[in-house]
């Protein structure tokens, strides 16, 4: 493969601008032009200083050898099939399609081509949850009881034809996967609409997973308050992982006999000491990039493969048939 990879990219939304100054960032890779057909798709590639091309088709013919796909959700299986027939590596921003059906259409596509796809579940690169994942593949925990997640904020006018599971909490879904090694068994959701649009704003879910794990996420566009925090409980305390900021925290449990008797009888464990970990901190799109990379170019890379990308689709399907339902559904992929 050539020692400079040509890059494009799909999409010049608010995810589209960041791919494209960060892979033009990279010394191995030539920036070469972008798609987008909205609006403001002029502006946008004036902005970030790109040439702006009016479809897939014209981008292929450009020779590229990889390209990401950050255009709406909607569009994610038409632009996957022309990139696989072409035979171009792609990275197709989460969530990879609209409906499982959608993602198994593409998955089956790069499958045939012999194609590298993924999915761009940028979490999974957080400098916080990769530590998490490391300390609880070590044991530092002992056995894992719970997995609590919260991802609120205001409403982002960029989102329009999606709702707030599959937007938001597929961010949830995959990283609890990943991060504790297991996989989805059932699912209890309850969503609201209370922004006066078609798709949900707002979700609760309780979970449980292959392991035995209880889970738990709390998701909506309502708050002005904006929390990205995914907290593990075991035997031995509990990580806190806060990935606006990249922090991972520990709370240890302590080992002190409480004296206080009226304390001591409402708690089941002892508060002990906190530690928040000093890690490094790299951009996560860069890392998530660099991998991508890296995979292109044939090398042991860390990337989402297009089939864990298929899964927290379904499972986000799952979440909203529960909530339709108002019943527990057994996960089955």
């Amino acid at each position: 493969m050539n020692a400079t990879l040509r890059a494009g990219v799909v999409g010049l939304g608010h995810m589209g601008r960041h791919h494209v100054r960060v892979l033009s960032s990279m010394p191995d890779v030539e920036f070469v032009a972008a798609v987008d057909t909205g609006p403001q798709a002029r502006q946008r590639a004036t902005a970030v200083g790109v040439e702006l091309l009016e479809s897939v088709c014209e981008l292929i013919r450009r020779r590229i050898d990889l390209c990401v796909v950050s255009s709406p959700t909607g569009t994610h299986e038409e632009v996957a099939l022309e990139l696989a027939e072409a035979g171009v590596a792609t990275l197709i921003e989460k969530p990879v399609a609209h409906s499982s059906k959608s993602a198994q259409t593409i998955v089956e596509a790069f499958q045939r081509a012999g194609v590298l796809g993924c999915v761009g579940h940028i979490e999974r690169f957080n400098p916080a949850l990769q530590q998490m994942r490391l300390r609880l593949d070590r044991g530092e925990l002992g056995e894992v009881y719970q997995v609590f997640t919260r991802r609120q904020g205001p409403f982002p006018a960029r989102i329009a034809d999606s709702g707030v599971i599959m937007d938001l909490a597929s961010h949830d879904i995959d990283l609890t996967a990943w991060v504790t090694r297991s996989s989805y068994r059932s699912i209890a959701a309850r969503t609201a609409h209370r922004s006066g649009r078609e798709h949900e704003d707002l979700v609760s879910t309780v979970a449980e997973l292959d392991n035995g794990v209880v889970v738990t996420h709390l998701v909506n566009w309502l708050s002005p308050l904006k929390e990205r925090v995914t907290t593990v409980t075991g035997e031995r305390g509990c990580f806190m992982a806060d990935t606006v900021t990249a922090d991972l925290t520990f709370f240890r449990n302590g080992s002190e006999p409480v004296q206080w008797d009226r304390v001591a009888s409402f708690r089941g464990v002892t508060e002990g000491d906190m530690i928040r970990y000093a890690i490094p901190k790299p951009e996560p799109l860069h890392t998530e990039l660099s991998n991508f990379v890296a995979a292109v170019r044939g090398e042991d890379a860390e990337v989402v493969s297009l089939e864990e990308g298929l899964v927290t689709v379904r499972v986000a399907e799952l979440m909203r048939e529960s909530a339709r339902e108002g019943r527990t559904v057994e996960v089955v992929l």
